[in-house]
């Protein structure tokens, strides 16, 4: 899956693509007709492997039959009850509604992201870890609110860079197991219940479609849409840090600063002397663009009404692809961003020393207190760059 309109949505690869989810609906269907044949349910006979009935190439006709129904879930029974037969025909989707099979594949697909984004983390820590001891105590300019203000060191900053990648990679961990969805037409698992005879029986359902794919068991979510905007949150958080690194660098990058440079630039189709920090570019724009994303899920889920909500839902399902696909693509962009970033030092000692002298205030300070005035003023930093490392290689322990 590729987008002319969104350079680099190829690193996304197959993750939430149209294939990617047609094939999560039929898995989901396929685990829950496996469901009812373990529960004895359904007769051994309605047991088959579905995943090979429906391919990518089938996800036009899907798409296109989709709006007939307002989602894709009857086109895909339809294909398959003209590709199996006998009892697996019969009690297929026996029990289940399409928000069942929507909502469930939304989560396969989305805990495909997530992994893509925490192991893109995990590199960037190392990565970060790595240059924060590099560079530890090598000077560079402070600025604030766009001016010079103090003396602090590369490590510094990148200890700052570090933090906002361990706050994602916290927000991240801290998302429950996705559920799983089974609650049929209403959410009252009426279908179920009348298919075992048993409430308790029925519940045990959901939990065995839990288990078959991964999922974390829970009641019907029809219209309590938290899972979906808790997840969009944290992919926005993800893309916040990545977004200020980006932005510290083609800050840093510009000819008349020549602090930080990406490994490989951009070139112009009709200025060849320039050297664009394209990566750092189309980070930025991610991070610009998520937050209104995951204000669109909120907003439907904010909509949400009955029992199946009328239009809230149907707009979640392209809003979170659309912002899982950009969060994997700047998470990849971001690590090699981070592997091949340059740092002059030699610049950097340069524009301190042109800033002039930034110490007046810190020097009456300490000749109130009578003491000596440190030259190379910089603080704590490296006591706080030892706190985030310790906090990184906690991560990095958790990790492994």
């Amino acid at each position: 899956m590729t987008d002319l309109l969104w350079p680099g949505d190829h690193r996304a690869g197959h993750t939430f693509s149209d294939a990617a989810y047609l094939t999560a609906m039929v898995r989901v269907e396929n685990a829950w007709l496996g469901v009812l044949v373990d529960a004895g349910i359904a007769p051994a006979s309605a047991r088959t492997d579905l995943t090979a009935t429906i391919s990518a190439a089938d996800a036009d006709a899907v798409a296109v039959a989709a709006e007939a129904t307002g989602n894709p879930v009857p086109g895909v029974l339809e294909l398959l009850r003209d590709r199996i037969s006998g009892e697996p025909a019969r009690w297929l989707h026996r029990g289940l509604t399409s928000q069942d099979v929507v909502d469930t594949a939304l989560m396969l697909c989305l805990r495909d992201a997530l992994d893509r984004v925490r192991g893109e983390l995990v590199t960037q820590v190392r990565t970060l870890v790595a240059l924060a001891d590099t560079y530890r105590d090598t000077p560079i300019l402070a600025r604030t609110l766009t001016q010079p203000a103090l003396p602090t060191t590369v490590g510094m900053k990148v200890a700052n860079w570090l933090a906002g990648i361990l706050d994602s990679a916290d927000a991240v961990a801290a998302l429950p197991v996705l559920p799983v969805q089974a609650g049929g037409a209403a959410g009252t698992l009426a279908a179920a219940t009348e298919l075992t005879g048993s409430p308790t029986d029925a519940i045990a359902l959901s939990g065995r479609l839990a288990a078959a794919l991964g999922l974390a068991d829970s009641p019907p979510w029809h219209t309590t849409r938290s899972v979906i905007t808790r997840a969009g949150d944290t992919l926005v958080t993800c893309c916040d840090a990545w977004g200020h690194i980006a932005t510290d660098i083609a800050t840093s990058s510009r000819p008349e600063i020549g602090e930080l440079a990406e490994g490989r630039g951009g070139g112009s189709s009709t200025m060849p002397h320039k050297n664009n920090p394209v990566l750092s570019i189309l980070i930025r724009r991610t991070a610009l663009a998520a937050p209104s994303l995951a204000a669109t899920l909120h907003t439907a889920s904010a909509a949400s009404v009955d029992e199946r909500s009328d239009g809230g839902w149907h707009t979640e399902w392209a809003t979170l692809r659309t912002l899982s696909r950009h969060t994997v693509t700047a998470a990849a962009q971001t690590t090699e961003l981070l592997a091949g970033l340059v740092i002059d030092t030699d610049r950097a000692a340069a524009n301190l020393a042109a800033a002039g002298d930034l110490l007046g205030e810190q020097r009456a300070m300490t000749e109130l207190a009578e003491r000596r005035a440190l030259p190379d003023y910089t603080g704590a930093t490296g006591h706080l760059i030892d706190a985030v490392r310790r906090r990184a290689h906690h991560h990095l322990t958790e990790a492994t």
